[in-house]
């Protein structure tokens, strides 16, 4: 097995231009496929609130079931990079509530990282991770956990003085020791931008072809979004696997329904003699046998 991907390993990427992947997976079995597709990076994501929990936003999953995601994803992995999401109200409080929430994250999780949202505000919040030991990757651009406060899911960054922003908090959280910055929803000049600017790698999500990296939500690509849910724009789906599943159980109930399933090599047999005292054991009794016989009372 090849050795475990590193952070140095990611940032040497980015020095040689050579670009990477990053696939978000929620438990055991997803990280093993994202692992054995050879992606470098696995981010437990608080995407999970949407995809596995069926929350419109980010929002209500807590740390204690980012903890158990993450955890159960490292047991699928053995050689990609794995990164924790840290949900909403698990950094913002104090920086304090931070090291706590990421120390979680990582001791009991087994991440190898966290990431968190946010620009220069932060900053101060990812250098006392990092002087703790716990390695941060910053996201930056549209950040889920602030749905409310940009009034929905847009893209950022449109203008000027939105794109100065989003560019200089990159720059602040590079200089606080993220190892790679997220960008999400920012036009793609921007997106270049920031590339160009940064020494780390930059992670792009709905930014366009120059960053340093790419990550896609595992439900999202693979086609298990069903119908009624809008997909973002920047979602390429590599297949439909949710109409194939759906398919499949389709073909079960109806063999269950027919008696085609299960078939004699889907089934388990007793050894003849022992078959012979089962069925002697349940043959029929002769009418009006007493089957509970008790000795008189005098």
């Amino acid at each position: 097995m090849a050795d475990r991907v590193t952070i140095p390993d990611l940032l040497a990427r980015k020095r040689d231009g050579k670009r990477f992947t990053m696939v978000t997976a929620y438990d055991a079995i997803q990280a093993a496929l994202v692992e054995e597709a050879e992606v470098e990076a696995i981010l437990v994501g608080d995407s999970v609130a949407n995809v596995v929990y069926g929350h419109e936003t980010t929002l209500p999953v807590g740390l204690d079931e980012m903890v158990a995601h993450t955890r159960a994803a490292a047991r699928g992995r053995k050689r990609a990079l794995l990164v924790a999401d840290m949900p909403f109200l698990s950094y913002q409080p104090s920086i304090e509530e931070a090291i706590r929430s990421a120390g979680r994250l990582l001791k009991e999780g087994l991440a190898d990282a966290v990431k968190l949202e946010g620009g220069a505000h932060f900053a101060p919040t990812v250098r006392a991770l990092v002087q703790s030991g716990i390695p941060v990757m910053g996201h930056v651009g549209l950040t889920p956990q602030f749905v409310n406060i940009f009034g929905g899911y847009k893209v950022q960054g449109r203008d000027a003085r939105g794109a100065e922003e989003i560019l200089e908090g990159a720059r602040a959280l590079e200089a606080a020791g993220a190892f790679a910055v997220v960008l999400e929803c920012v036009p793609s000049e921007l997106a270049a931008a920031i590339t160009r600017a940064l020494a780390v790698p930059t992670i792009g999500i709905g930014a366009g072809r120059a960053c340093d990296a790419q990550v896609l939500v595992f439900h999202d690509l693979l086609g298990f979004t069903r119908r009624g849910r809008r997909l973002p724009r920047f979602v390429k789906r590599y297949d439909t696997l949710g109409d194939r599943a759906v398919e499949a159980l389709k073909g079960f109930r109806r063999e269950v329904e027919s008696g085609a399933f299960p078939g004699p090599e889907h089934a388990y047999e007793m050894d003849a003699a022992e078959r012979a005292k089962l069925e002697a054991a349940s043959a029929p009794r002769s009418e009006g046998a007493d089957l509970h016989p008790v000795e008189g009372r005098g």
